[in-house]
């Protein structure tokens, strides 16, 4: 690289010399304004409210496309009335940890859903476990991280390994842009994540089995209750459903994971409909169901009361 340089600059120095002060003042600029953007952003941010980014974009059915873990912060946050804003248009490259959620509260910026709840827990003196004993809250805290660790990969799996003819069709439900040179990209960095994480060294029937074991796991501890420990949903109420709304209401239909739920599990289901109902009584609002135009990754209802534009 710096022979070439140095071969360019022997060359056309004036060239040389343009293109450099081009790319310095490029990158100074896009630096600048993104500092500035941040700033007046945050400047115009109402105080003491979580701004929650991450959501991407609100769906037919579901407040939250495609991912299990805003769902999960969002459901925690009307559970505990904490009031908040919802962001939809920013970019993953801003958030602390490289992936969803984060949230913005007083100018604090962090990420990491699990790590966020705890920080609200301690910053508004929320404990929604405080009716659990020892043992429940341990109980509690295996069932979600087998939830979390192992049973969410089987879904984004399921949608990315599909057929390659299958990935336009997918970019077209989503409104992506270069969907035809995207979804490999998508595709490889998956598998990079899969693999590295183990489940991705299963085969597909391997690892749909494992899911379902979990499944089966969830469904066989829930029994006839309403929630995972009677009749009103604690902590890690919010992290199952998270999970398990995505496989019920995911727009790709069809996956091995739902098909159980409607079928065999069907407590699994009537549970996600109990959630819905106690802790999203403006579920409808915060849905797209079937009078809002999909135009871009972006989309909201206007009566949805969390979301804040951007100016």
């Amino acid at each position: 690289m710096v022979a070439f340089l140095e071969r360019f600059y022997d060359a056309q120095p004036g060239v040389f010399v343009v293109a450099c002060s081009v790319i310095i003042a490029a990158t100074f600029y896009a630096v600048l304004f993104r500092r500035s953007y941040r700033q007046s952003a945050k400047s115009g941010y109402p105080k003491d409210t979580v701004i929650l980014y991450g959501v991407v974009s609100r769906w037919r059915d579901i407040p939250c496309l495609l991912s299990p873990f805003p769902l999960k912060l969002e459901t925690y946050l009307k559970f505990a009335k904490i009031p908040y804003k919802v962001v939809l248009e920013k970019s993953l490259r801003e958030s602390p940890k490289g992936k969803l959620p984060w949230i913005e509260y007083n100018g604090r910026v962090m990420g990491d859903s699990g790590l966020i709840i705890e920080f609200l827990n301690d910053e508004f003196k929320i404990d929604l476990n405080k009716n659990l004993n020892p043992t429940e809250k341990a109980i509690g805290r295996a069932f979600q991280k087998m939830a979390e660790e192992n049973m969410f990969w089987g879904h984004p799996h399921w949608i990315f390994s599909r057929n390659h003819e299958d990935w336009p069709n997918i970019g077209r439900v989503l409104k992506m842009k270069w969907k035809y040179l995207l979804f490999p990209i998508v595709w490889r960095n998956h598998s990079k994540l899969v693999y590295g994480h183990g489940i991705g060294r299963h085969t597909d029937r391997e690892l749909f089995s494992v899911v379902q074991k979990d499944l089966r796991a969830i469904s066989t501890f829930l029994g006839d209750k309403k929630f995972l420990f009677g009749d009103e949903p604690c902590e890690y109420d919010c992290a199952i459903f998270g999970q398990l709304a995505q496989l019920l209401w995911c727009p790709f239909p069809g996956s091995p994971q739902q098909i159980l739920i409607k079928g065999e599990l069907k407590n699994l289901e009537k549970y996600c409909h109990s959630m819905k109902e106690r802790c999203w009584p403006d579920w409808e609002q915060c849905t797209l169901g079937d009078k809002v135009k999909i135009t871009s990754m972006h989309n909201y209802n206007p009566e949805d009361p969390h979301i804040l534009k951007q100016k």
